[in-house]
């Protein structure tokens, strides 16, 4: 009987939601709220996923170019091959390399620069750094110790106006005295190799020989750190400091954390807040599905009594009514996830092929940390939003369903 009534409350409920209507503003409420339902689904999708790209571009470009965790031993490391291997030994760790940083002006032809330079081992970047994956020309291995070469970013050398070959006059705040008074210490570097990695380092970062840039900090013959890259990123404030404590000697560290973690942060809390406010579009949806359906409730009642004398029960009665809101919100968040996932797995290439034909870049890398925008679809996130797209639908049928449950027959009648 159960059943029977089930099937008999769908297909008087589909009904209703196919049927023409006389009241015509009913039906472009009906509407309006399965637009509201489809734009306000799509969008979260959209959104999330773009916030999504963000997170990953930040992990995989930013943190890919950045160490994981810097180990540093007071006075310099003697033997960092002989470290390495040995904190290569902690679990999590993936790989160790050296590092001597240095900060400082690059000059060409009257054009200044402020510059982050590190001192790599060529053979050992590739362990720690995405680098050698994203070089455009040359490569890192063109920086031989002795010969003073220099990789740099793109947007840094389109700034400078160099290419390969040319030779750059690196400035180091360090000061030097000679008879002529104090005079900054500079050295002339040839450039070997330019990168791109799509990032705001594209701009102001650069990477000479180690023993290069041990000679330029006088650390006679020793590496200022030694660079850590760990299997998971997240694991690196905590696993630093344990390696730190396990070393003997006068050992520091220092994590990602301290540099792009705010950034980091503030990706993740943007995503949930952008999140919740999107979501108040579905709510409003919502809100004109009940409105849809305490119309339709007074626009029936004469029907709704003449179930009711044929023997149809109050939830018989509630059925009809909930399908019908229900009906409304599946069709607006199919469509909505249907177009959200469309433009989610889109709008990357929509967009840059845009900025391709109207010659304007969206995300510039001199304001942002990234120059394109990034999407990544998570299908636990359009899980979530369907899920919860559909549960604020279906409370939204509710209380229209109960008022048409609780129509008097003889009083809807009285006035037909």
């Amino acid at each position: 009987m159960s059943s029977s009534s089930t099937r008999l409350a769908l297909r008087i409920g589909l009904r209703y939601l196919s049927a023409r209507r006389r009241n015509n503003f009913i039906s472009f409420i009906s509407l309006s709220s399965m637009i509201g339902m489809t734009l306000g689904v799509a969008v979260l999708i959209l959104v999330l996923s773009v916030m999504n790209g963000f997170d990953r571009e930040l992990r995989e470009r930013i943190l890919g170019m950045v160490p994981h965790a810097v180990l540093y031993e007071y006075g310099g490391i003697d033997d960092w091959e002989v470290l390495a291997v040995r904190v290569e030994g902690f679990p999590g760790v993936e790989a160790a390399a050296p590092l001597t940083r240095l900060q400082g002006m690059l000059g060409y032809a009257g054009r200044v620069q402020g510059v982050m330079i590190d001192g790599v081992e060529p053979v050992a970047e590739g362990r720690v750094s995405i680098l050698p994956e994203h070089m455009t020309s040359g490569s890192v291995d063109s920086l031989q110790p002795g010969e003073y070469g220099i990789v740099i970013g793109e947007i840094l050398a389109r700034r400078l106006g160099v290419t390969i070959g040319d030779k750059v006059t690196l400035m180091l705040p360090e000061a030097t005295l000679s008879p002529a008074g104090v005079l900054p210490r500079i050295k002339r570097l040839t450039v070997t190799g330019i990168f791109s990695v799509g990032a705001e380092l594209d701009g102001n970062y650069a990477a000479i020989n180690i023993e290069d840039a041990g000679k330029l900090a006088r650390l006679d013959g020793k590496v200022q750190s030694l660079r850590l890259r760990f299997t998971n990123l997240f694991d690196a404030p905590r696993a630093i400091w344990e390696i730190v404590g396990s070393l003997d000697g006068r050992y520091s560290g220092a994590d990602w954390t301290r540099t792009h973690g705010n950034l980091f942060q503030a990706i993740r809390m943007e995503k949930t807040m952008i999140g919740l406010l999107l979501l108040i579009i579905v709510a409003v949806a919502a809100f004109n599905i009940i409105s849809t359906l305490v119309m339709v409730v007074t626009d029936k009642q004469a029907d709704i009594a003449i179930l009711r004398t044929m023997g149809a029960s109050p939830g018989t009665i509630m059925k009809i009514f909930m399908f019908q809101g229900i009906m409304i919100g599946l069709i607006g968040v199919t469509l909505g996830t249907l177009l959200g996932v469309i433009g989610a797995l889109t709008v990357s290439d929509l967009i840059a092929a845009l900025e391709k034909l109207f010659h304007f870049q969206i995300l510039s890398s001199d304001v942002y940390f990234i120059s394109y925008l990034p999407s990544q679809l998570l299908w636990s996130d359009v899980a979530v939003v369907v899920g919860s797209s559909f549960l604020i639908s279906f409370l939204a049928t509710l209380y229209p369903s109960y008022r048409a449950s609780r129509v008097q027959p003889a009083e809807a009648l009285r006035y037909e």
